[in-house]
This record gives C-alpha cells, sequence and structure tokens, in this order.
C-alpha cells in the first residue's frame, strides 16, 4: 500500500535536506538564462555553461539567509527530447558544484509538462508549469516556506508571474544569459543584470 500511494504522490522535484522545522525564506532560481546559459533543451554536463557570477550570487544569497530552490520548466522531457534520467544526473551533477561554491540547494522542482507540444502522460495544461505557481506551492508544503518572506529570480515574464501568483515579496527579472535584453514584463519587479547583481540587490 505504500508504494502505491507513494506512487500517486510522486512529484517531479529532488529534495537534497529534510523539511524545516521551523518557517524560512527562500530565494527560488529559474535554471536556464539565469544560472546557465541557454541553448535550448539543455541536458548535459557538456553544454552546461554557467553565467559569470551565478555561483557567487547563489552564495551571496545563502550568506543573507536564503534557501536555495531551483524551479524549472523542463518540457524538453515532455517533448523527448531527453529524459528524466538524463535530468536527475545532471541536476545532481549540478547539486555538488552548487555545495562546493557556498551555495547548497534545497530542492529543484521541475515540470516536464507542455500544453500543446509534449508526448503522453506529458501533454497536459498542469499547475506547475509557469507562469502556473505550482512548483513554488508545492517547495512551500514540502519544506516549510514561508512565500511571503521569499523571492525569484527568473529571466522571462513567466517566472516574475509565477512568482506574484504564488504571493512572493519580490520578483527580480534578470537578463537572459546576462547579456540579452530584457523581456517585457507588465507585472510589478526589480530588474537587474544577472544573479549575481540580484543576490546584491536583495
Amino acid at each position: 500500500h505504500a508504494r502505491t500511494s507513494e506512487k500517486i504522490r510522486m512529484r517531479f522535484c529532488f529534495t537534497f535536506r529534510p523539511r524545516f522545522s521551523s518557517a524560512v525564506k527562500a530565494a527560488f532560481l529559474d535554471r536556464d538564462g539565469v544560472i546557465n546559459v541557454d541553448y535550448a533543451y539543455v541536458h548535459s554536463r557538456e553544454n552546461f555553461h554557467f553565467i559569470p557570477g551565478a555561483l557567487e550570487g547563489a552564495a551571496e544569497l545563502v550568506r543573507k539567509g536564503h534557501q536555495l530552490i531551483i524551479v524549472t520548466n523542463q518540457s524538453g522531457i515532455g517533448r523527448g527530447k531527453y529524459s528524466i534520467d538524463q535530468f536527475r544526473e545532471l541536476t545532481f551533477w549540478l547539486a555538488g558544484v552548487f555545495a562546493r561554491n557556498h551555495a547548497p540547494l534545497s530542492a529543484v522542482y521541475f515540470c516536464p509538462h507542455h500544453p500543446t507540444h509534449a508526448f503522453a502522460p506529458y501533454l497536459k495544461d498542469c499547475d506547475c508549469r509557469k507562469p502556473n505557481p505550482g512548483m513554488l506551492l508545492q517547495a512551500a508544503r514540502d519544506l516549510n516556506i514561508d512565500l511571503t518572506q521569499s523571492v525569484l529570480i527568473g529571466d522571462k515574464t513567466p517566472d516574475i508571474q509565477a512568482a506574484k501568483a504564488a504571493g512572493l515579496s519580490k520578483a527580480v527579472l534578470v537578463q537572459s544569459d546576462g547579456t540579452k535584453p530584457w523581456t517585457e514584463c507588465a507585472v510589478p519587479h526589480l530588474q537587474t543584470k544577472d544573479l549575481l547583481a540580484a543576490a546584491k540587490l536583495l
């Protein structure tokens, strides 16, 4: 019975620590374009290139008392570009790099779905794909995150929309890859160059 219920409850996340006993604040980080250069469907170490200053920015957020949680749309899984196993391998490697740079990850939440361009069972209009706030709300439940004290750093409008929908205190829009022009976003937000600049701003 336990195995059946666990299967029903299976979520698309990797957690790297137990639930916090009292509520904590988090920095939710988008991945592609914020942590690494967005080449589209990045799924291996070979094409995972850190944006300059990203790891230092993550460490700065930790020094300021934030738990680090990655929240990333990964429709490449649903589209058949790469597998969950490949994504898991890259994620665990990434967690090791973050830990060695004084920026341990508490969790990584990912959405493999797409409403129109995916294969079953990932072809669905889900509540986890940003701009929906599902990944942030799930993280709050799983880890005891106080969303009203938490922030999000992303490079696209759906990131900022998800932050607003989840009730976060702040959302920071950065330049994709730290170099591309900011996207237009009508939702109120802070704006700066990259993850390192965002960490100093917060």
